[in-house]
């Protein structure tokens, strides 16, 4: 039998507006998930996602060989002691590896000499033993290279307890540090590092403190505290090692503090107030501080002030505004200044020595990602960057930005495989959206693989937060090209493809855009002969996954089935109660439904006060009992919904992993047993057997 869940109607009420929840009272706090004795209601919560997973484990029963087969199929690729390249810094080598079969890192350095031993900082595999999740977060060492400081999240809250270690030793120091947000920052004297803590109902992370060694938490400074629960803060320190740098932060505005780190007692200054609707980001070189920002700059520009005057009206352009051409960051070399642009909805960087002289690096794909990294000397002509693209494997260049040469210092291995990117096409297309916006699609298909009315094809899009979704490898995706699958992106206004503007047409009152661009993708490919409504499919997750619950609801018949993986659907709930984490400070990107305007807009679009009774496509949706970011009530209202309202007899499914929250699985493998299932839930609808 479906699973079938009680219906407990509640009346929620506001603008004289009645909603009635049936499945209110799947909420729980985590103190109700956290009880060592469940009480009536969290029993009865586990008993009904207990029943979701039997059900969909009696639905796909039949696919169970066909899983093992595509999980062996997706870690085969995987090069089990696998190594990243290596970092400098401070006279250290730093690195991660894997060993033969395990599932988490081992964190390590070597000394920048000949000769060098290996020191193995974090034992991944043993630290994990006995956890059913172990989250390893940010890793610090001080400044002398003597310690080091880690977080540990072992519930998958994002909630990390913070421990030191001695290098030299190998002993753990008494301090711990609970309720972080997992990063320290070191001050320059080794003895003193600030982090940040978290609000303990909502997550915010908004309070930062000093912590001297030796000494108890609960004798820790506090530094500054983020009164404004729409703002969230963190802190770091400059590539300079100057100074050290608190920030401020919402989706529409920013603020930034220093303070110089080797004088820890001397006082913050703000450098400059924050203000609605300016963004600007902080970094320092010299006798100045750069600065990217959306001053007069709906793209960003980069300017520079001097230390002693930081205030707005003393900032100097460096790179002026472009209206065609979106600055999203920029690296500071002794001789150079390396900035990272998005023209044509495509990464650039471009190198430019501090005299004047320029230039732009070159690609020839029609679809990539081009990205800066790890470039912590500040004395080198070196730049390393990173390459990857839907046919090209992750991959690692320096390049010497003086005479133009690259060395390629690594590059993705595809093992058991006859992978060569020759065998697979990647295009770029455009499609008209209502409005006659143009909407970039990125595609890659194997080669040989035709295009007609029967072929499958995934479309993914996530139309978020400025968060623009990268045309890059995967190998594991190689396992639905290989049978035949075309995949696609649609990088739909919300995300920051296309520059700033991009993003502001897809939030707010404009947020249905990114809804009907989706759409409009999914039928031009149908229109261009890639596929029909009997083989589309579409895939999103979290903010994504908010797509694909506004697409069932608005265009139910364009798609054969889709996957929704923690998704964000039930929003004017979630925004109406600022206990939730993220709530607060995302009122800048849904708005804040305590005003009517923004109310009746989201509620025109949430997905679950939108389910009706109609038919849906086949859905295939995944959560984490455990996640912060969307709570497993959302999902599991939701489904409770559709089951009770639609008219068909597509597949219904939902997948809520007991242990883990947002990101899934800890293990670098475990995790892909859910990627199985979810192909194979496409693959059988295709009646693709093996």
């Amino acid at each position: 039998m479906k699973p079938q869940a009680k219906i407990i109607p509640e009346k929620l009420i506001i603008h004289d507006d009645t909603r009635i929840d049936n499945y209110f009272w799947m909420r729980l706090s985590d103190e109700q998930k956290k009880a060592e004795n469940p009480d009536e209601q969290t029993q009865d919560v586990l008993n009904y996602l207990n029943e979701e997973n039997a059900y969909l484990k009696k639905v796909m029963s039949h696919t169970n060989e066909f899983q093992e087969k595509l999980f062996k199929e997706i870690v085969g690729r995987i090069k089990k002691d696998d190594q990243s390249v290596p970092v400098n810094d401070n006279g250290y080598s730093y690195y991660t590896r894997f060993e033969e079969g395990g599932d988490y890192a081992l964190y390590c350095r070597k000394q920048l000499n000949d000769g060098a031993l290996e020191e193995i900082l974090l034992n991944g595999p043993e630290l994990a033993k006995g956890f059913s999740y172990y989250g390893i977060g940010s890793r610090s060492v001080s400044p002398d290279n003597k310690l080091l400081a880690y977080g540990i999240d072992t519930v998958s809250r994002r909630q990390y307890t913070i421990y030191f270690k001695n290098l030299e030793t190998g002993e753990l120091l008494p301090d711990v540090l609970s309720n972080t947000s997992g990063g320290t920052t070191w001050a320059n004297n080794n003895k003193v590092v600030y982090y940040t803590t978290k609000d303990p109902i909502t997550l915010r992370t908004y309070r930062i403190y000093k912590h001297v060694l030796g000494t108890k938490q609960a004798d820790d400074e506090l530094v500054f505290e983020e009164k404004d629960d729409t703002f969230s803060c963190g802190v770091y320190k400059t590539k300079s090692k100057k100074y050290l740098m608190i920030y401020s932060s919402q989706t529409l505005s920013t603020e930034f503090r220093y303070l110089d780190a080797d004088n820890i007692d001397g006082e913050w200054k703000v450098i400059q107030p924050r203000e609605k609707d300016l963004l600007y980001y902080v970094d320092h070189f010299e006798n100045s501080f750069f600065i990217r920002t959306n001053l007069n700059a709906t793209n960003f520009k980069l300017v520079k002030t001097p230390i002693s005057k930081t205030t707005k009206e003393n900032w100097i352009d460096v790179i002026a505004h472009r209206k065609d051409i979106l600055l999203q960051g920029f690296d500071i070399f002794k001789n150079y200044l390396v900035v990272s642009e998005r023209i044509d909805g495509l990464s650039a960087i471009r190198v430019k020595k501090w005299n004047g002289d320029e230039h732009y690096l070159k690609f020839n794909d029609p679809a990539y990602l081009a990205s800066t990294t790890s470039n912590l000397d500040f004395d080198t002509e070196i730049l390393r960057y990173n390459y990857s693209s839907l046919t090209t494997p992750s991959s690692t260049f320096e390049y010497n930005m003086s005479t133009k040469q690259q060395v390629l210092l690594k590059q993705q291995e595809v093992l058991n495989s006859d992978f060569s990117p020759e065998k697979y096409v990647s295009e770029r297309l455009f499609a008209t959206a209502n409005d006659g916006t143009k909407v970039p699609i990125s595609l890659v298909y194997k080669k040989g693989t035709i295009k007609s009315s029967k072929t499958p094809l995934l479309l993914y899009a996530y139309g978020s937060y400025g968060n623009s979704i990268e045309p890059t490898f995967s190998s594991t995706r190689l396992s639905l090209l290989d049978r035949g699958f075309v995949y696609a992106i649609a990088h739909i206004r919300g995300g920051q493809e296309m520059g700033r503007e991009w993003y502001e047409d897809g939030k707010l009152l404009k947020k249905k855009n990114t809804f009907t661009d989706f759409i409009n993708v999914g039928e031009f490919l149908i229109n261009e002969g890639f596929t029909s409504s009997d083989h589309l499919y579409a895939y999103g997750g979290s903010a994504g996954g908010l797509l694909m619950g506004a697409i069932l609801n608005m265009k139910p018949d364009l798609w054969n089935g889709v996957v929704a993986a923690v998704p964000f659907v039930d929003v004017v709930s979630t925004m109406l109660d600022e206990t939730i984490p993220l709530t607060t400070f995302e009122f800048d990107e849904w708005g804040n439904p305590k005003d009517k305007e923004y109310y009746d807009y989201m509620k025109s679009y949430s997905p679950y006060d939108n389910v009706e009774a109609k038919d849906y496509p086949n859905i295939l949706i995944t959560t984490g009992y455990w996640d912060s970011q969307v709570q497993y009530w959302e999902p599991a209202k939701w489904i409770a919904k559709l089951r009770e309202l639609k008219t068909d007899d597509n597949i219904l499914l939902m997948d809520c992993n007991m242990e883990t929250g947002h990101g899934g699985a800890s293990g670098r493998f475990e995790r892909y047993k859910r990627t199985a299932l979810t192909y194979a839930f496409l693959f059988d609808l295709e009646n693709i057997k093996e």
